[in-house]
């Protein structure tokens, strides 16, 4: 969103709330491997395709960890092609959100057990994760809409953060080629790892400090080498946010 409002700032969007307090960005490296921290990725090879937003940010990790991110050679391949390859072996890490990379390899034989999660939030990094994005014209148009849909969102992942299981066994009932315990133990590391945050917890699901934002704004335009003067106010609006008594942790 960052890179489009710069691009387009005469269309520019606007996150109505924030979804993971926590960026779940990371890079995934082998325990039996070679690299034990963050530096040693410099140099390496990792799996990670050009949209892939954890490839985008590495450069802000690294920079946040002291090392030369740019020798890195980054390969894109096919996700579920190069999950197969990194389990083998063919490459040093790979850049996933870190949910993501648990369950695709996890399915391939390649259990967390034996995984290193370098995840960028636990190594320097302050951006949110993602979010609810709105145009201009929903916003101006239809107020009234987007104040029920960001309060069905909220009640609903309040709900979903109380009770993973229940939340997976609805994505079930309206997916039903969906594996519910798959959903469950996803739910539950998005619970855990991105929305169980003393900020989340301070005030409520989908709320913003202008600090954690403006962080966002700043690592995002270091990190795509974006020429941006954007402001925290170019890309956030808490005006569609429901009372602090309904986005308030139930657990």
């Amino acid at each position: 969103m960052i890179e489009f409002n710069t691009a387009n700032p005469q269309s520019k969007l606007a996150a109505v709330a924030i979804q993971y307090d926590l960026n779940p960005n990371s890079v995934m490296v082998r325990k039996d491997g070679a690299i034990k921290k963050p530096a040693d990725l410099a140099g390496k090879t990792i799996l990670g395709q050009p949209f892939n937003a954890s490839r985008k940010l590495f450069p802000a990790f690294a920079k946040a960890q002291g090392f030369d991110g740019s020798g890195v050679k980054w390969e894109n391949v096919a996700p579920d092609i190069g999950d197969t390859r990194f389990v083998k072996g063919d490459f040093d890490a790979a850049a996933y959100f870190f949910f993501t990379g648990l369950l695709n390899l996890k399915a391939r034989g390649l259990t967390p057990d034996q995984i290193t999660v370098f995840r960028f939030s636990d190594y320097g990094l302050k951006s949110y994760g993602n979010g609810l994005i709105a145009n201009a014209k929903s916003m101006q148009d239809n107020p009234d809409a987007m104040k029920a849909f960001v309060k069905a969102t909220t009640r609903g992942w309040v709900d979903a953060i109380a009770d993973p299981r229940a939340g997976a066994a609805a994505i079930k009932a309206r997916e039903p080629l969906a594996h519910e315990e798959i959903e469950f133990e996803r739910l539950q590391l998005i619970v855990d790892g991105t929305m169980k945050t003393a900020e989340t917890r301070a005030n409520g699901w989908g709320a913003a400090t202008p600090t954690r934002l403006q962080a966002t704004i700043d690592e995002t335009v270091a990190a795509f080498g974006l020429k941006s003067s954007l402001a925290v106010a170019d890309i956030w609006t808490d005006r569609f946010l429901p009372p602090a008594v309904d986005r308030k942790l139930k657990a």
